[in-house]
């Protein structure tokens, strides 16, 4: 019975040792993929009409760009009303500036004196001359429907003659549109556009197309008809799509025009501050200076005070890095300054995991336990700690994200990415990595 037990005992850790050494191939090709993303000749991801870019994204403060403020003329809206007013001034700006190019725009609303201010951050938009020509402008976008009247029976006011049709104005406007989007027909593989509209727009939408089948809508921005497609059937869900052999510039152009909408309430730019790229770049290289000097830092500090399991937590502390901007590209996430920081105290935390597995394992070892079983009850002992420490601050980081501004937001997010990372890091790496080390026969003379 024995000989059985030790023959079983001795598959087990076989067993285990081949599957840890799967795993270790594993983490292998999954840093290498990160380290390839990482790197300037990273790849450059396509699949159909979604394209994504692998560079890192810099917001304002490191890469310098444009901060524009706005004031809000609120004259004639009721007090009930401004919040609403505020929201629909941000998103139509966001659609613009999204139309325009810029990558991660940041527009946010503040109250200041009394005031309502719109504050707009454009990163890499050093001319913002454009840009403020496209905010500042309040295209009028409505909806109009085909209608059959004798010549003179129409009032201009209400309908706008086309060669031959006359379009009549309808309730559906600009204000109705959630998105414009391009996409391409399954079937032919033609640029068409996408349309979505919230939900008094669908309702109106659903009611305007059963009422003219057979008839053309016409879409209309500032008083000039953009697009007249033919109602083929009611639309219900507030989705519709218009097609009709566009190039696919054609159809990103009119993608455009139709997200551009119009502003709800009148905007004044009162502010308006250019930072330039030097400056901007000067702040990428002092924080990734400082990032690795700190990690330097941490490494040194490890292998000193921990030996073997220190030498450990430094290759997983790596590891970690290659993930983290990996994750960063993919997402993808704006860096700002205050990313930066975020990211380096989720660093922090992560070495704070180590020292708490660490400090156990040494303890075990005092106590005349065996080195495996040592690591395996250190690691259960310190996960406690860990797992309550982690969840607090990733509480605090959600509840930073949920409330604060832009700034605040961006070290919230990195921080919680940081801390959802590491503790994965924590369980699959660094503990894989101390089992296989602390197996070798000259693991127990380097603790």
């Amino acid at each position: 019975m024995p000989w059985c037990l030790n023959i079983a005992t001795v598959g087990d850790m076989q067993r285990e040792r081949r599957r840890q050494l799967w795993t270790l191939l594993l983490v292998i090709a999954l840093a290498a993929l990160a380290a390839w993303i990482d790197s300037p000749w990273h790849p450059h991801l396509r699949l159909g009409a979604f394209e994504r870019d692998l560079t890192i994204k810099l917001g304002l403060d490191l890469q310098g760009g444009s901060h524009l403020i706005y004031r809000a003329n609120l004259s004639g809206i009721p007090q009930k009303e401004v919040d609403g007013a505020m929201a629909g001034v941000r998103d139509v700006i966001e659609r613009r500036v999204n139309a325009f190019g810029v990558s991660e725009p940041i527009v946010q609303t503040s109250s200041v004196v009394g005031e309502e201010r719109i504050i707009v951050e454009l990163a890499g938009v050093h001319d913002p001359n454009e840009a403020i020509r496209l905010i500042g402008e309040t295209p009028q976008l409505d909806f109009r429907r085909e209608v059959e009247v004798a010549a003179g029976e129409f009032n201009q006011d209400d309908a706008t003659s086309l060669t031959g049709p006359v379009f009549e104005r309808t309730e559906l406007t600009g204000k109705h549109l959630k998105r414009a989007t391009v996409s391409f027909d399954p079937v032919i593989g033609q640029p068409q556009v996408n349309l979505e509209f919230d939900g008094e727009g669908a309702e109106l939408f659903s009611a305007l197309t059963a009422e003219n089948l057979g008839r053309r809508i016409a879409i209309y921005l500032d008083g000039v008809p953009i697009s007249a497609p033919i109602v083929q059937a009611q639309i219900t869900n507030g989705q519709a799509v218009i097609s009709g052999g566009f190039a696919l510039e054609e159809a990103k152009q009119l993608a455009i025009r139709l997200n551009a909408g119009a502003l709800p309430i009148p905007i004044e730019l009162i502010g308006q501050q250019t930072i330039g790229p030097a400056l901007g770049r000067q702040s990428v290289v002092d924080s990734t200076r400082a990032g690795l000097a700190g990690l330097a830092a941490v490494a040194v500090w490890l292998i000193a005070f921990y030996r073997l399991p220190g030498i450990v937590a430094t290759i997983a502390l790596l590891i970690y890095a290659l993930f983290f901007l990996a994750l960063l590209k993919l997402l993808p996430v704006t860096l700002t300054l205050a990313g930066v920081a975020g990211s380096i105290l989720s660093i922090g935390m992560a070495v704070d995991a180590n020292v708490l597995i660490f400090e156990r394992l040494k303890e075990n070892i005092r106590a005349g336990k065996e080195l495996r079983y040592a690591l395996t009850d250190g690691f259960s002992e310190a996960w406690g700690s860990i797992n309550a420490s982690n969840i607090s601050s990733l509480l605090t980081a959600l509840i930073l994200y949920g409330f604060g501004t832009s700034i605040i937001r961006g070290f919230a997010l990195t921080l919680a990415l940081g801390i959802i990372l590491s503790m994965l890091v924590t369980v699959a790496v660094t503990k894989l990595l101390l089992f296989l080390v602390l197996s070798t026969r000259w693991a127990p003379r380097l603790i």
